[in-house]
């Protein structure tokens, strides 16, 4: 149990929480790697003591009922570990899915680093479906509010956040510029002709990509327009407040979201295998699977200076950053008694020296 207290020790000053429920979050981290689910049933199985299983299944339930997290102090926390350099690139979109009649809805805001949108602000949202206009604003705002010393380059988001009063929010937030995709049918004017995306962008080929010269009204607002012509022949159309030649490119990044749900999902640690079903409770989770993101995204950064990824014939590495880190911390997890000294080297990540 050595290794638990030095990973409770690790984290310690970064989360003001009694000694008790540091020793559960070290617990609960390394179990987790060790049984790559969240369910609550297997994690009480890959806890360590002489604790019976029903009893770590009730500690956990009574974790994930009763405690009350500081969000804020996670987010610092996320932002210490991952050292993640200014002008940050925000990434907002938001993950369903079901269980049972249960419907999942979680609204995020993350950082795009490396290719993964590290989760800075989340929401519960009790509903199916798209967020609305002021869920939006109410989120950024939020994030204003936390972080408003912090240089933003721009938000990123995708078509679903769009409309006339979400943009009219933007374009008055002069320091948080934006990359979102409209759709092909949205039309644009210049001031005497207004046709849809699609025709005004028809002559692009499959490959092909144009920023417009100037500006065109949108739903009543000048905005720069970009698009690229895609392998499938759809059209990727990006809106800006600022003229850039980069902006298919900026919006790019969007895609650190996508990958940040496919990583707590099926590719990491089968969030959609929760039965929690209390928004606090999946939040609460939610969290815990943020610092775990970051502990193994950290190493994989790290094994990544001593032992690069292979690159594939067809040009993609054979894994992700994550997938090194994820794969490395289940292997020292298993075999500490082995790599013990590589489990303390990892502690640095999470201890931010």
């Amino acid at each position: 149990m050595d290794h638990v207290n030095l990973l409770r020790k690790t984290i310690k000053p970064h989360l003001k929480w009694h000694g008790a429920r540091l020793s559960f979050l070290a617990l609960f981290l390394i179990a987790l790697f060790r049984v790559k689910t969240v369910n609550l049933a297997e994690i009480a199985t890959g806890f360590e003591g002489r604790a019976e299983t029903d009893s770590n299944y009730k500690r956990l339930q009574r974790f994930f009922r009763d405690f009350d997290l500081d969000y804020y102090a996670i987010a610092k926390l996320i932002i210490n570990i991952m050292e993640i350099p200014e002008p940050w690139v925000l990434s907002v979109d938001r993950t369903e899915w079901k269980f049972g009649r249960k419907i999942f809805n979680i609204l995020t805001l993350g950082i795009v680093h490396q290719g993964v949108a590290f989760p800075l602000l989340w929401w519960m949202l009790d509903k199916k479906g798209n967020s609305n206009t002021q869920e939006r604003v109410d989120l950024l705002e939020e994030f204003v509010e936390l972080f408003c010393e912090r240089k933003i380059a721009y938000v990123t988001a995708d078509r679903e956040f769009l409309g006339h009063d979400w943009l009219n929010y933007l374009l008055s937030q002069p320091m948080m510029p934006f990359r979102i995709r409209i759709r092909h049918s949205d039309c644009l004017s210049d001031g005497k002709h207004l046709l849809p995306a699609s025709v005004v962008f028809s002559h692009l080929k499959i490959g092909q990509s144009q920023v417009l010269s100037r500006r065109k009204c949108l739903w009543g607002y000048w905005v720069y327009v970009a698009a690229l012509r895609l392998k499938d022949n759809s059209l990727l159309i990006v809106i800006a407040p600022d003229s850039a030649q980069n902006l298919i490119k900026d919006y790019s990044l969007r895609w650190g979201i996508e990958t940040l749900f496919g990583i707590f999902k099926s590719r990491g640690f089968n969030l959609e295998d929760t039965h929690l079903t209390d928004s606090e409770r999946l939040s609460r989770l939610f969290a815990v699977l943020a610092i775990a993101l970051c502990w193994a995204h950290r190493t994989g950064q790290w094994l990544c200076e001593h032992r690069p990824i292979i690159i594939k014939k067809h040009g993609r590495k054979a894994k992700s950053i994550f997938r090194y880190g994820f794969d490395y911390l289940r292997r020292i997890l298993f075999n500490l008694e082995q790599y013990y000294t590589s489990f303390l080297d990892t502690l640095h990540f999470l201890s931010c020296t």
